[in-house]
């Protein structure tokens, strides 16, 4: 999987790091990824997304499942 966010297409760029004595090198700027679930065309699915893009609202993340275990009182008719 690339280093690239699903949903604005952020990804990792590369330049020059230049210090104050002038010694260059060569260095890449990523994007600060996270993994997190979300709703896509109405299935849940974990997708790589920018930071910026969650603090924004553009992800619309999943209900949070409240499952309760079945008693046997409620189970019998």
């Amino acid at each position: 999987m690339s280093k690239q966010c699903s949903i604005c297409g952020k990804k990792t760029t590369t330049g020059r790091q230049i210090s104050h004595a002038h010694n260059v090198s060569a260095r890449t700027w990523e994007p600060n990824l996270r993994r997190v679930r979300a709703l896509v065309n109405g299935s849940i699915k974990r997708i790589l997304v920018c930071a910026r893009c969650l603090r924004s609202g553009k992800v619309h993340r999943p209900p949070v499942r409240t499952w309760q275990p079945e008693t046997p009182e409620a189970a019998q008719p």
